[in-house]
């Protein structure tokens, strides 16, 4: 069973006394019911769970009125094996899209406090056109993203105390020791192939075998696309599978902001912008907003119209490039489609760590990949395919009395380290980096026996 960092993330939300009803959003398989199904299992007595895709007729439990006595009273009917443990109670609605009624519900249960509510689903952001009211102010609504670099490692075997030297590293400014560098560059370099959908990330685990893993990937890119089919409205369907097969494309050309020319000679955000909404409410992509000037708060100069958009999952990315793809991404061959992979997959870093996308291209010569709040100032962030320590943007923007920015990350192949105002990290350490505002507390071990189980983890390779 793979390792979820969210599952802190849903004891942090137990734990609260002010709980509300849980909305979990996300993508096709990235594995919300699985985290969820195994938190409620460890921590309720009692679990009602309800999938309304495999189960159409539980519909029915909130077909009437949708006061928490009498869905208690209907699900008691429903399931007269389970007897409600009070304060120990857990109510699980998952594949929510396809009952509106207990979305709705979800406003009537959040004021009883004999059980709590868990609902999860995808395409959630596609019911704009509910019959009945949807519960805004009585839900917590959070969003699960595909596995992060840290979690693939897990899967992978390696140690917490690994993870924690390297996290020591990162916090201190220390470079890593080589062959513990050359090792995450390596794992690091399958991640992006592999992505981080669980099901691909379980078969690679178990078996190694990239072929099988593959074969996944392509499974669930096929299903993304029959979504589109089947829930999509007929006018819109063969633009947002254009739209989708453009994303290569966009992404794989120098100048990264979004063109709708690319999906069609002459196209308009008239003509397509619907269909790129549907792909990011769906949770497959995501906009990274240009931004007028850098300044706190970032959201306030986001400029609406100028985007690139990033896949939420880069292994997923990989597998709709032709045959081959993946060989190259290991043997460094991909020319421009390498700085694309890199750039997405340190997109998908930033997103897993809380923070909004934003980049800053003030001229067509002059691009910063990407723009955050870092340590409650904003800071550039730059992404290198290699160890070239070299940058035309960073060093303009940063000697410039224009913006007062006076800080940057630089993510590439070299060790870590620091050159005036830019800190350079791995590529790999970019699952260290935390929106602070959402951060957890983090209590790391015991720094002994550290070193000794790094070199133990050599003589074995």
């Amino acid at each position: 069973m793979l390792r979820r960092k969210f599952e802190n993330i849903l004891t942090g939300w137990k734990n609260n006394p002010s709980r509300l009803p849980l909305l979990l959003d996300g993508a096709r398989q990235v594995g919300k019911t699985t985290v969820i199904r195994e938190f409620a299992h460890r921590n309720y007595e009692t679990v009602y769970e309800l999938n309304f895709f495999e189960h159409p007729e539980y519909v029915n439990i909130f077909s009437g009125s949708l006061d928490a006595e009498t869905i208690l009273m209907n699900l008691s009917m429903a399931f007269p094996e389970k007897k409600r443990a009070e304060g120990s109670t857990l109510i699980f609605l998952d594949e929510i899209q396809h009952c509106p009624s207990g979305r709705t519900a979800l406003k009537f249960l959040a004021k009883d406090s004999r059980f709590d509510v868990i609902a999860s689903g995808s395409l959630l952001g596609l019911n704009h056109c509910y019959e009945t009211s949807l519960p805004v102010g009585y839900v917590t609504e959070m969003k699960l993203y595909p596995l992060d670099f840290e979690e693939f490692l897990w899967a992978m075997g390696i140690g917490e105390d690994v993870i924690d030297y390297l996290r020591i590293c990162y916090e201190e400014g220390k470079p890593v020791e080589d062959f513990v560098h050359q090792s995450m560059l390596s794992y690091f370099s399958t991640y992006m192939i592999i992505g981080g959908m669980p099901a691909v990330v379980s078969e690679y685990a178990r078996n190694k075998d990239y072929v099988a893993a593959s074969g996944l990937q392509h499974d669930i890119v096929s299903g993304y696309k029959k979504d589109v089919v089947k829930y999509a409205d007929e006018p819109e369907k063969a633009k947002i599978l254009r739209t989708f097969d453009s994303i290569t494309s966009q992404l794989s050309k120098d100048y990264k902001k979004f063109q709708y020319s690319i999906i069609e000679k002459g196209a308009r955000a008239r003509n397509y912008g619907g269909s790129l909404l549907w792909l990011k409410d769906a949770g497959i992509v995501s906009f990274c907003r240009n931004l007028s000037n850098i300044q706190a708060p970032l959201s306030g100069f986001s400029i609406e119209n100028e985007f690139k958009i990033y896949m939420n999952d880069t292994g997923l990315l990989v597998s709709m490039y032709e045959a081959g793809t993946a060989f190259r991404i290991m043997n460094g061959e991909l020319g421009l489609f390498k700085g694309a992979l890199y750039e997405n997959i340190i997109a998908q870093s930033l997103l897993s760590g809380g923070f909004p996308l934003y980049y800053f291209s003030p001229s067509d010569s002059l691009e910063i990949d990407f723009v955050i709040m870092y340590e409650n100032r904003p800071c550039l962030v730059e992404v290198k395919s290699g160890e070239n320590r070299k940058s035309k943007s960073l060093d303009s923007i940063l000697s410039s009395s224009r913006y007062a920015v006076d800080q940057a990350i630089r993510f590439s192949r070299g060790n870590v380290g620091r050159t005036g105002k830019i800190i350079a990290l791995p590529l790999y350490m970019s699952m260290f980096m935390k929106n602070t505002e959402r951060e957890l507390e983090v209590v790391l071990p015991d720094k002994s026996e550290l070193m000794d189980h790094i070199r133990r983890l050599g003589q074995d390779r």
